[in-house]
This record gives structure tokens, sequence and C-alpha cells, in this order.
């Protein structure tokens, strides 16, 4: 039966090229609101640390109407390191709008979701965004993305996809680039006559293939995805069952089944074929499952998600301060949240090691896996995790190591730094296209040659710099790369820092902390500009005498420290050393806290090499 009144969309792009801001204006245009309601920006992002960052994390569903027609809408992750929450969500979609921004054109994760959607035989319409720009270059980006189409191998049908120029700040949309637009009508329009409806069977058995998972504490795992057949209705005896696993069967009922209106998940008793719906009841269900009919029992193809590319260590702290600032601090706390992570995280991997105390938690990136531990700082966990670690493979043999397509937007007469900075790291030269007074460098990268990059790069172009990646392949191993030149200032004793012991310390280098904090033996307490580890005793105090008093203290002048964030710390910490992270601090340690023990360690190595 064909859904005339349906149509099922997504919005995919480059991080910060507008999708959340343009679903603003699709749902306030759309009649989602009230006229007098008030609505903040960006109400797609509901997370905290979404909306302190500015980016999308999760793939959300919304829904608008528009002359009679459902649109359902999935508004998805720009930032590569999220990209398997694109992959799913694909899944629930007869169509893609690919936001491009005017002035930016094709971005490296503009190229990776445009490929997940060609091979996915998915239509598309390409929205030239932020058209207002004042350094906008609309022909040129059309030029850029048309090329994209073609090295992409789209069939002829997707190179005729029609352009729509937008402002989605001020929610108007245009069919011709040099006529501006008053609302969002020619978009709606074109979404509707351009995507075509769905034709889906409708009488036969029931089948729901889950691309998202929520949950609620009080009924417990959520099921969200497209009914591919058939009718859902409450209470209905349903099948879980998954198309990799076919030993997977888990019976159960659909307790309670939600369409989602507007920001609304509202209860209905039944959905038609094609309906994007949420459900309860089945509490094993998993991303990839299809619920089924339990006379008809037949899963559906899941997208197959890319492999992580970089791994970490989380393990119990055992620091001399573990346990005093965190709720949740035992390997039963840190186990049950990993593994609970993964219900609705598809990218992430963990896996036991050998100790009962430590996980193997891979991911996407640093980014990916940075959100994760600041989500559970913020929860009350208290755990370490180890310096990340790209994830090799042997093909034929050979030794393989993930590389990325890196895009830096640099200021002309700033390219020699990142060029020196990218030779170091193992970087080849792919395209140099000068924009105005402005160059755009296109590198393939070992991703291992990107750890800690990020605030050197912006070092390197006084800040002016933009760079982004995304995974391009797995390739030969590139051989050694030198990962930070600098070493650490460790502390030498457990107590609190002082200004005195902190004013000799900071001629060694730069210092992370200030006086009054609390330090133990093995924490690292600043960085050196030289290679090597330098013990520094910053608890050290003046001894008084008949002319000295503590007082005199006060006229030492202590050089602002470095804080730093929990990615730069990532970034920073070297193979020997871990972060501690509780919900009050981040710390970084060593390994091996005792000086003496960690002295044996470096000779024993030396003498190996």
């Amino acid at each position: 039966m064909v859904r005339e009144d349906l149509r099922n969309i997504a919005i995919i792009a480059h991080v910060d090229h507008g999708k959340t801001t343009l679903v603003d204006q699709m749902l306030k245009q759309g009649g989602t609101f009230r006229e007098n309601q008030v609505v903040e920006d960006r109400v797609m992002d509901s997370g905290t640390l979404e909306r302190e960052r500015g980016i999308t994390i999760l793939a959300k569903n919304t829904s608008m109407r528009y002359n009679g027609v459902k649109i359902n809408i999935v508004d998805t992750p720009g930032h590569a390191d999220f990209s398997g929450e694109v992959e799913r969500s694909l899944k629930m979609v007869s169509g893609v709008l690919i936001l491009v921004d005017s002035a930016e054109g094709p971005m490296p994760q503009t190229r990776f979701v445009t490929q997940k959607a060609l091979e996915l035989g998915l239509r598309l319409i390409i929205v030239v965004n932020k058209i207002d720009r004042p350094d906008a270059r609309i022909k040129e980006v059309i030029d850029e993305v048309l090329e994209l189409l073609m090295d992409l191998n789209a069939t002829d049908d997707q190179l005729e996809s029609p352009f729509v120029f937008c402002s989605g700040r001020d929610g108007t949309a245009s069919l011709d680039e040099n006529t501006a637009g008053t609302d969002l009508t020619p978009l709606f329009d074109t979404i509707l006559s351009h995507f075509p409806p769905l034709d889906l069977d409708e009488t036969g058995a029931l089948q729901i293939l889950v691309s998202s998972i929520d949950y609620n504490e009080y009924v417990g795992r959520i099921g969200i995805g497209r009914i591919e057949r058939g009718v859902a209705r409450q209470s209905a005896d349903v099948t879980a069952c998954n198309y990799n696993r076919p030993e997977v069967r888990v019976r159960g009922k659909l307790v309670n089944l939600y369409e989602i209106e507007g920001l609304e998940r509202v209860s209905c008793e039944s959905a038609r074929a094609g309906d994007i719906v949420c459900f309860s009841g089945l509490e094993k269900i998993n991303i990839g499952d299809t619920v089924c009919a339990s006379e008809a029992v037949e899963p559906v193809p899941f997208v197959k998600i890319t492999d992580p590319t970089v791994e970490m260590i989380f393990s119990v702290n055992d620091s001399p301060f573990a346990g005093k600032e965190g709720k949740m601090v035992t390997t039963r706390h840190l186990r049950d949240r990993l593994y609970r992570e993964l219900l609705r995280d598809v990218s992430l991997r963990v896996e036991d090691t050998d100790s009962a105390d430590a996980f193997r938690v891979s991911g996407r990136g640093e980014m990916h896996l940075s959100i994760l531990i600041e989500t559970m700082r913020r929860e009350g966990y208290e755990f370490q995790v180890s310096a990340p670690k790209v994830l090799y493979k042997e093909i034929d043999g050979v030794l393989h190591e993930p590389v990325e397509r890196l895009i830096a937007d640099v200021p002309g007469d700033m390219t020699g730094p990142v060029f020196q900075s990218m030779g170091q790291r193992k970087g080849e030269l792919l395209h140099m296209t000068a924009m105005g007074s402005r160059m755009r460098l296109e590198f393939l990268v070992p991703a291992r040659g990107l750890f800690g990059y990020k605030s050197e790069f912006l070092t390197d172009t006084k800040g002016e710099g933009v760079m982004s990646s995304v995974f391009f392949e797995y390739q030969p191993h590139k051989g050694e790369i030198q990962r930070r030149e600098s070493g650490s200032l460790v502390a030498f004793e457990t107590g609190e820092a002082v200004t005195y012991g902190l004013f000799n310390a900071q001629a060694r280098g730069i210092l992370f902390i200030t006086a009054g904090t609390a330090v133990y033996e093995g924490m690292v307490v600043g960085v050196s500009p030289k290679e090597g580890d330098i013990n520094v005793n910053v608890c050290k105090t003046k001894h008084l005498t008949n002319t000295r008093s503590s007082s005199s203290d006060d006229a030492l002048r202590l050089i602002p420290p470095k804080k730093l964030s929990l990615e730069e710390s990532l970034e920073f910490i070297g193979d020997d050393e871990l972060l501690e992270v509780t919900p009050l601090n981040i710390r970084i340690r060593k390994q091996i806290l005792d000086g003496e023990l960690r002295a044996k360690e470096r000779a024993k190595a030396k003498l190996q090499a």
C-alpha cells in the first residue's frame, strides 16, 4: 500500500553546518509549536553535553506536518566520532537532506555520510545552507558537491538531485541561488515531490527493524524503529530476532506503543507499515533486532556498522585518593555502566581483560570516548583510563593501521608549520586549494599521528585554523611516530602544594596546579619542555629562621597554571601514564607511583632495548 501521507527523512552533514538549527525552523514553520510558545534554540540538542559543546551526539527523532503529510525527521550528529549514529539512523528513512555550508563546502564527514546514503540507495536533496554568509561561494560549492557525488559513484538519478538554498538561522529557502526566500515552503515542497511515498506491505506479518534504543526506569528498554511490514498493535504477541544471530529468539508483548508527534511520544493503539514507532515490553531488545509477529519470524538485514579505530583501558581507580570523590567506585559499578552503554551505542565495543578491574573500550575516536568519560564522570563514577591507542589489523600478513582524511583550513601565511607537523606525523598531502586569503589542505595521515595534534595545530595557526578528520581506510603501517617530545613534572611526595614549592618547580616547566591542591607521589603536576620526567617537590616549605617567615611567600610570584580540559588531558598522557577521573577532579598520574620503582623500570627497558 502506498503511503501518500508519510515521508521519512534524515538530515546529514558535517559538524557545524547547521542541521539542528534548520530542524528548529522546520518544526516552527510546520506548526509543531504554538505561535506564543517559547522555544529555546537547538531544541533537538536536549543533552547537557550537547548544549554545552554545541554539537549533536545522539541521533533524535521528531516529526512535523505539511499539507496533510507527516514528515518524520531524524536529526543526526555531524562529528565523525558519532557516525555510528548516522549509519543506523539511515535504516529508518527513504531519503536524506545533505546539508553543505555555503562557504566551507563538502568536508570529511560530508563525504562519509553521503557515501553511506548512496550505498543504501537513498534519494538525496542537496541543501546549501548559510547562504547569507558574507564569504559564501555558492557556485563553487555546487560544483564541489557534484564532484563528490561522481567520485562516490552516484547513480544518474542521484546526480540529478535537486538543490535548495537555505538560511537555517533565518528559516528561509529558495530554489534559485540568486533569489532570497521568505520561508521554508520551497524545501517542504521539494521533500514531498522528490521523495516518493512509501510503498510497503501493510497486510503482511509484522516486522519492525530496531534502529535505536532508549531506556526508562519505569518501563525498561524502549525500542525505536520503522515498521517494515504489517501493522503493530498494543499487547500483540511478538518475537525479537536478529539477522546476523539466527539463534537469538526472544518472545514478548508490545506493552506500550508510541508514535512521534513533534517532540512528544504519543501513545497509540496501532501503527502501520512505514511509521516510526517506539515500544516497550521486550527487555532484551537490541539495536539491529527485528520484532516480528510470533507466527512469522523473519529478520531484516541491518546495516554493517564501521569498526572502531581507537581503544582505551578503563579501570578501577587505585590512586591514593581513590574513593574520596565518587559514588560509583567498584568494579561492578564500572562494568555494569560500560556494558549498559552498549545498549544504545552501536559503534562502541567493551571487552573484559586479564585483570578483573580493567576493561578494554573501543570507539571511533578520542571525542567518542571522551564524551563517554565525561558522561560517566557527571553521573558520579570514579575510574581511570589509559592513553588512547589505535587498533591495528593484519591484512595478508602485513600490519595495517587506520588512516584518516584530514582537511585543514588555515591562513595562507601559516601553511609552513602545518606541513612540518604533518611531515613528522607521516601525513601525505592530497590537495592544496586557495580560498581567498586562506588555504585548504587535505592530507591522509595515520590516526595515531593525530593524537595530541589539535592543540599544536591551534598554536601553529595562532588560533585561526580549522581542522576536521574522518576515517579513510586501513593502510600498511607508516613507521614510528614520536607522540610527545616533552616530559612530565612529577610530584615527589604526598601532601598539599604550597607557593614556595611551586615557585621552585615552575622554573622546570609549565605547572597544571595551584597552591592548596592536594597531590600524591607519582601525580603529574606539569609539563617539562625537555624529554624525560623530572621529579619536583611542590609540597616543599621554606625553613623558618629569625630573619625568614612564611609570610614572605606572599612575595613569590607564580605563573598562572595551565588548566587542562578532559580532551587536552587525553591528548597529553603518555603510554606510562593514566588519567584519574572523578566527579570533582581530573588528574594525570604515572602508572607506577613510586619514583624508585619507575627508575628501575626505565633502566630495565633500556637494557632490553
